[in-house]
């Protein structure tokens, strides 16, 4: 975003700035829907440190490329930088970011132009301010790149309540980048030598300090809607009857919503991108003789910022107050099992890892694996493993609990359902032993 251009105006009134603060993260949409249309560039820059390998640095740089284009940006290079932990000044030290701001400077010249540069942590003011004073792009980390994807993708009040709210989050210790006015005196030093005007002459209060309240105001406005609006998701939820709540929940882009839309018979919006699915959405879903609830929620994702996950308490209610979750796994990402712990980690946060849990291997007919000769002596790796072999393996570790499917191609979605009736019907005999929803099947004795 590229916030000098307010600064080249003369400064504005209390009033002024504070119309223009309330609507910050309205502009950041506007900007990034703007900029996808003429389609930025960027190039991605990712560290590699005792803690992550090369490896891991190239599975989260690919994920961040896949975000960027979910953002409607187009990624043209890539730096990666050995180092024992982040720089705290420059992220990647100053000798690599010379390279990159050589690189951008000769791009530039050549006349393909590079608008913005992507770092894969998030960053803090001090290290934006020196990389943007070096680079002379837009910076973004990965973070803000979530967050301005969540803001595009945001349809209904609620879910535009809770990216506003962390978008706020993000932003109130960076203000101090973001605008070089923010250290000017609102008030005067006295008669004669002070601007105040009357009434407001005196110590002052500095511009950051006012806008910083602003903004607090409106966290503290959007956090009261919020709460209005978990009191209203209460009673819709109260008032559901008396069914079994299953919730779909997974990382992004493993194909929750096409699973609703196979078994609810709906149309819940799925696309191929990141994020696709911000709003939860509820559907009845009937299995032979047995109705139930299913709810299709937010992916997770790697390094997912933890006001986004406290923004959106709301929508990860459907999580917390679920009987059964269907934990949905991309079987053809080369990284699924970190994926997995991913998710498994962001469910014990939310205090859901003891629940009841299928774990449904999505986009089989997307698997790849390559078989080794027989003369090949050396370990076998993970790409070395066929999906009979791990269908075994996961069904020893899991006891059953869990399914090799593919939604789109409508690959073993019967044995799906029947697992599916199973479960949720001993849950219902447990939860609701006299519920007249549940009724016997005809060609039961």
């Amino acid at each position: 975003m590229n916030f000098q251009r307010h600064t080249a105006r003369q400064k504005p009134n209390s009033k002024e700035f504070a119309n223009f603060a309330l609507t910050i993260s309205s502009q950041q949409m506007k900007d990034y829907i703007y900029s996808a249309q003429k389609e930025e560039t960027a190039i991605l820059v990712g560290l590699t440190t005792e803690r992550q390998t090369e490896k891991k640095t190239e599975e989260y740089l690919d994920e961040l490329e896949f975000l960027a284009e979910t953002a409607g940006v187009r990624t043209v290079k890539r730096f990666t930088q050995k180092i024992v932990q982040p720089h705290a000044v420059t992220y990647v030290g100053s000798g690599k970011l010379e390279e990159i701001g050589k690189y951008i400077k000769n791009e530039a010249e050549e006349g393909r132009e590079i608008s913005m540069a992507i770092f894969d942590d998030e960053l803090s003011a001090k290290q934006i301010r020196n990389i943007e004073k070096e680079l002379q792009v837009k910076i973004l980390d990965r973070t803000s790149l979530i967050l301005d994807i969540f803001a595009m993708r945001a349809q209904t009040a609620t879910a535009k309540t809770q990216v506003e709210l962390a978008q706020y989050k993000y932003m109130l210790p960076r203000l101090q980048r973001m605008w070089t006015h923010l250290e000017r005196q609102g008030g005067g030093s006295g008669s004669g030598g002070g601007k105040g005007s009357v009434g407001l002459r005196g110590p002052g209060e500095t511009q950051l300090e006012m806008d910083r309240r602003i903004i607090l105001n409106r966290m503290a406005l959007l956090k009261h809607r919020l709460s209005e609006i978990d009191k209203q998701k209460t009673t819709q939820r109260s008032g559901r009857g008396r069914m079994i709540r299953a919730a779909l929940v997974g990382y992004t882009n493993v194909g929750k919503s096409t699973i609703i839309n196979l078994l609810a018979k709906t149309e819940v919006f799925a696309e191929n991108k990141l994020f696709a699915t911000l709003d939860t959405t509820v559907r009845k879903v009937v299995i032979e003789n047995l109705p139930f609830l299913l709810c299709d929620t937010v992916g997770f994702i790697r390094k997912i910022p933890t006001d986004l996950v406290d923004s959106f308490k709301s929508t990860l209610d459907e999580v917390r107050e679920a009987d059964l979750l269907i934990h949905v796994v991309d079987v053809s990402h080369p990284d699924f099992a970190e994926q997995i712990d991913v998710v498994n980690k962001t469910l014990g946060d939310l205090g859901c890892a003891e629940k009841p849990t299928i774990l449904v291997f999505n986009k089989v007919d997307a698997y790849s694996w390559e078989q080794k000769e027989e003369d090949d002596l050396t370990p076998s790796t993970e790409k070395n493993i066929s999906l009979d072999e791990l269908q075994r393996t996961w069904m020893a570790k899991m006891e059953g609990d869990c399914i090799f499917i593919s939604a789109k191609q409508r690959t073993n979605i019967d044995t799906f359902k029947q697992m599916l009736y199973d479960k949720v019907r001993y849950l219902h005999v447990q939860k609701y032993p006299y519920n007249d929803f549940l009724y016997p099947k005809y060609d039961e004795e």
